[in-house]
């Protein structure tokens, strides 16, 4: 008997596990919209494209973050969890790609799981400041880090941009998320 529930609780059927790779393919879709690195200057390098892909995790991490106190909150804890484990075996799996041994596998994703973390916070603070140019700062600082001098047109249309995504995904029914159907905002919107 006891046996037969450790495994029932092993095969259980997940709903919010099942749900995070079709998240995360849809988070990372939308990352690579040619616009960021066409139209707004992103580098589009290693560097470039990873912050791209954090920014766009840390708009649904930040949208299921919201459903703290409602009903749906074990189930988007538990999404959020799963979608950041999914951030990580991405991450594992483009380093080795690269042809990082695996000595320095381990280290490498811990140090990108930490830069996820880290903008985050970052850009959560920042869409919390009072002060406007906060998120392109952060913008600036993160996306655009690798550049000695960001395009200020860019990081201002993507700083729009990051605005009209979280209000998109906002209006984005939790179940919408479980089914892997983000709303995110056009980035080629307002382009020039």
């Amino acid at each position: 008997m006891c046996c037969a529930m450790v495994f029932s609780r092993l095969f259980r059927n997940d709903p919010a596990r099942d749900a995070a790779p079709r998240l995360h393919a849809a988070l990372a879709e939308q990352a690579r919209h040619p616009a960021f690195y066409a139209t707004h200057g992103v580098p589009d390098t290693l560097d470039g494209r990873f912050d791209c892909l954090a920014l766009h995790a840390f708009l649904v991490l930040d949208r299921l973050k919201a459903e703290e106190g409602a009903p749906d909150a074990p189930a988007a804890a538990a999404l959020a969890q799963h979608l950041v484990d999914m951030f990580v075996e991405d991450m594992d799996r483009t380093v080795r790609e690269l042809g990082v041994g695996d000595m320095g596998v381990a280290r490498r994703v811990k140090q990108m799981a930490q830069a996820l973390y880290g903008r985050a916070a970052v850009y959560s603070a920042a869409l919390a400041s009072d002060e406007a140019a906060a998120l392109e700062t952060a913008l600036a600082r993160n996306l655009y880090g690798t550049l000695e001098t960001p395009p200020a047109a860019g990081v201002a249309a993507v700083a729009t941009y990051v605005r009209a995504a979280r209000a998109s995904l906002a209006q984005t029914a939790f179940a919408e998320l479980m089914a892997a159907a983000p709303r995110f905002a056009d980035p080629a919107a307002g382009a020039a």
